[in-house]
């Protein structure tokens, strides 16, 4: 079990009036205030999407948040944990919250034909010129904490405590949040009782969200496997120990991991997302690299898995008869986010307050990643939102037919802005009035 979920159930376990968080305040109808934050929230959205910087440059965008947020009045600093914005608003005594945001965007050419749509190339980490886009749906979440920052902000009688606000560097590689920790996230600043994130996807359709409680989504490892062959003319294999039959007869055998040695009914995936090797047809080259991503929900499953990966990648090179074997790494981890279920309890009544009740939708735990778990396991409760994002009539079409629309990191991925945004201030908004009323 990872240390979020041991906190969390332990803190999840105490009653509701120990957190401090008794009986349930319906939000109130904050239409009006949306609308009118509305039109800025959307050009700065638009301005980011045009302008994406990826993982641990974002200085631009870190800031514009800054600026955007200091123009507020809040207590801004910059540079934590790299290009991370931590904005402070204190409003006399009571319980101080954190509602974060990612700043990042991905490696990926934006293909959805928006007017708007990102040209931007950079190099990425490794020199490589790349195609950068806001693909994930980060330009809406600090466009929305923005314009919720503004409300707050205007309407200080409606709430007391410390409101504080975080732009997270580097999400799309799991290394923001600790980043932050290490720099003093929470001794340089208010230590929050709370935290608070939410991530937009077509899963659901605009103008919905979902809770789940307690596991949220899935333990994440990246894998790096180097085959050590030995390379030679491509005419004349008997002369070499070929690594690019090694890494296929590998990629095949780690597939039987999930479907033969994990019990059935527990989630693990698996996944070869690229291999590199060789320059030339005729050419056998010394070594091939395999990139994995490793997902799972239960720490005992997290270790068989990785465990495994060892065992096989170790007895392909040793069955082809290498002189060196490979070299395994584990990189980019993180483990699974944990809703704590007494906040996460409280914030549905809370959401459906604001929202109406069938637009709060329960949802089981999905596959994907994000290090949010970092904050969580630093002992404090915490709840991550799921917000659609889905045009509701494409969501509803696509049902019907049995087919899914972009997801996330998709080249096509584009959120229905509105009412997707209009929700997700309604949504933050809720949240944060009714821990801090």
């Amino acid at each position: 079990m990872s240390t979020a979920r041991r906190i969390a159930d332990t803190i999840g376990a105490l009653p509701l009036i120990l957190l401090g968080f008794a009986g349930v305040q319906p939000a109130g109808a904050a239409t009006a205030e949306v609308d009118a934050a509305y039109p800025k929230a959307y050009s700065l959205y638009v301005d980011l999407h045009e302008h994406p910087e990826l993982s641990g440059y974002e200085t631009r965008t870190a800031a514009k948040l800054a600026g955007e947020l200091r123009a507020l009045g809040y207590t801004v600093t910059e540079h934590v944990g790299g290009t991370g914005v931590v904005a402070i608003l204190k409003n006399g005594p009571g319980k101080t919250v954190l509602l974060r945001t990612e700043l990042d965007a991905l490696p990926v050419e934006e293909q959805t034909g928006l007017a708007y749509a990102s040209k931007v190339h950079a190099k990425d980490a490794a020199g490589r010129e790349v195609s950068v886009g806001h693909m994930c749906g980060h330009d809406l979440h600090i466009s929305a904490l923005v314009a919720t920052a503004g409300i707050m902000a205007r309407s200080r009688d409606s709430w007391h405590g410390t409101l504080m606000l975080i732009g997270q560097p580097a999400e799309e590689t799991i290394a923001g949040a600790k980043a932050m920790v290490h720099d003093g996230l929470f001794t340089r600043f208010p230590r929050p009782d709370v935290v608070l994130a939410l991530h937009v996807g077509n899963e659901l359709p605009a103008g919905q969200v979902g809770v789940a409680s307690g596991i949220y989504d899935s333990n994440a490892d990246s894998v790096r496997i180097t085959i050590h062959g030995k390379g030679g003319h491509g005419s004349a294999p008997h002369t070499t120990v070929d690594p690019i039959v090694i890494a296929a007869r590998t990629i095949l055998a780690l597939q039987t991991i999930v479907s033969r040695e994990v019990k059935p009914g527990e989630f693990a995936v698996v996944t070869v997302g690229y291999i590199t090797a060789g320059t030339k047809n005729n050419i056998i080259p010394d070594q091939a690299e395999l990139g994995l991503t490793v997902r799972t929900y239960q720490a005992d499953v997290r270790k068989q898995v990785l465990e495994a990966i060892t065992r096989i990648a170790n007895a392909e090179a040793q069955a082809a008869g290498v002189s060196r074997p490979p070299t395994i790494e584990r990189y980019e981890t993180t483990d699974a986010v944990y809703n704590d279920p007494a906040l996460t309890q409280h914030m549905r009544a809370a959401l459906e307050a604001a929202l109406e009740k069938g637009n709060v939708v329960p949802q089981q735990p999905i596959t994907g990643s994000e290090d949010f778990s970092a904050f969580v396991e630093q002992g404090i409760p915490g709840f991550y939102l799921t917000l659609g994002g889905a045009d509701p009539a494409k969501y509803e079409a696509a049902q019907a037919a049995g087919t899914h629309l972009p997801s996330n990191h998709s080249s096509l991925f584009a959120p229905d802005v509105d009412p997707a945004m209009h929700t997700a201030i309604t949504a933050e908004l809720a949240m944060l009035r009714d821990l801090l009323k």
